[in-house]
């Protein structure tokens, strides 16, 4: 069942560049004509070795929606703004599968995409059309068992070890998104004490062994798994940026998937929001619709105010992204206003609908719910990317400064 998009009435894009406003229209009808039908089973089916959402995946790339962040010189579209464009589109796929937008959009063109997009030729040109036009699958791989928000060389066990034309990598990755799919993957590794250096490899050769996917609370069609390195090698080619510089280029990359995180946290809170404002305009309580509360009022008003306050961050992140190519405080601030408020209107949201937000699916109606898979999705925003706190940190250093802050 399609319900009304709240945002039309209470939203406006008055701001937006001409292009933005276009990329949304086109993103909303793929979202609504495509990804909708499918969006209750990405959002519902436990993940497997076998699940990898390659539906969701061919038809996003079909559509030319990967070609949205890039230049036109790799088959990109060549956008004045294009990262506020691509945030744009995590949004409206976030509003019906935010697994998948988190997996497909985020994992896929901005965190690989954008990395490529910054690689040295000729690897540039070899990996970023093909991904443009949806034919490779990507991975990223920082996180470790002991390593996730702390990258430091310190607390890395991924080795790359420079050998005759090339790298000798062994280690362990971990919560590495797409990698039971991946065609290539961009590891950080640690290529000697105090050095990190980040390498394209490629996963069709030995020495690469994926793990079965991780079983997680939401999040499903995103899926997670290890990926063990045993004397894999890539050549010297392959370096992304130069050896040793490898954490600034992740780092960055990171930065543009904050802002994706925060978008996508909109999309799914403006998505709770909508569903239980059309249950409490008709479910009577009382002899009255749930709407003519004042406690419910008051409290989506408040929600209606977060979903302006947090959409406006990560378009001014984006935005300034575009204008300066540096965002870093933007990034910070939208992913904790995106991520946080999806928790928040989705707890509020099954409140309000009571046991229809609780139930994933009414057996007497013989229809699936939404509410309870946006719940679960919700939460890991507040966490993966750089957890909400380190976020404040990073906010916190331009505040108060490096000295007093560490």
């Amino acid at each position: 069942m399609q319900i009304t998009r709240r945002a039309d009435s209470l939203y406006s894009d008055i701001w937006m560049p001409d292009e933005t406003v276009r990329i949304r229209k086109e993103a909303r009808a793929f979202a609504d004509d495509v990804l909708r039908p499918m969006a209750y089973a990405l959002n519902t089916t436990a993940e497997r070795r076998d699940g990898f959402p390659r539906a969701a995946f061919e038809a996003i790339g079909a559509a030319g929606l990967y070609t949205i962040p890039f230049s036109a010189d790799v088959g990109g579209r060549g956008l004045e703004f294009p990262t506020l464009a691509t945030m744009t589109v995590a949004e409206e796929l976030g509003y019906y599968a935010p697994g998948t937008a988190s997996a497909l959009y985020d994992g896929q063109a901005i965190l690989c995409g954008k990395t490529l997009e910054r690689a040295p030729e000729p690897l540039r040109s070899r990996y970023l059309p093909r991904l443009a036009r949806g034919e490779l699958v990507g991975a990223f791989a920082t996180s470790e068992p002991d390593a996730s928000t702390d990258l430091s060389p310190a607390m890395m066990r991924t080795i790359a070890t420079k050998v005759e034309g090339g790298w000798r990598i062994d280690g362990r990755k971990r919560w590495i998104t797409n990698s039971v799919a991946a065609d290539f993957i961009l590891v950080l590794c640690r290529s000697d004490d105090n050095a990190q250096t980040f390498l394209l490899v490629d996963m069709h050769q030995p020495g690469i062994t994926v793990g079965d996917p991780d079983l997680k609370m939401g999040n499903h069609a995103q899926l997670t798994a290890d990926v063990v390195f045993d004397d894999a090698f890539t050549p010297d080619e392959n370096v992304i940026g130069a050896p040793g510089a490898g954490l600034k280029g992740a780092l960055s990359a990171l930065t543009l998937g904050r802002m994706g995180i925060g978008a996508i946290g909109v999309g799914m809170a403006q998505a709770a929001f909508d569903q239980a404002c059309a249950y409490m305009e008709k479910r009577k309580v009382f002899g009255q619709e749930l709407a003519r509360f004042q406690h419910w009022q008051f409290t989506f008003a408040n929600h209606a105010i977060g979903i302006e306050n947090a959409r406006s961050l990560y378009q001014k992140a984006a935005y300034r992204f575009d204008r300066e190519g540096m965002a870093d405080i933007e990034a910070a601030m939208a992913k904790i206003a995106g991520s946080g408020l999806a928790v928040d209107v989705a707890r509020d949201a099954i409140q309000a609908c009571g046991a229809y937000g609780f139930a994933r699916h009414v057996q007497g109606e013989g229809h699936g719910l939404p509410l309870e898979a946006i719940y679960r999705d919700a939460k890991i925003g507040e966490i993966y990317e750089g957890a909400n706190e380190i976020q404040r940190w990073i906010i916190a250093r331009r505040i108060f400064g490096r000295g007093i802050t560490g």
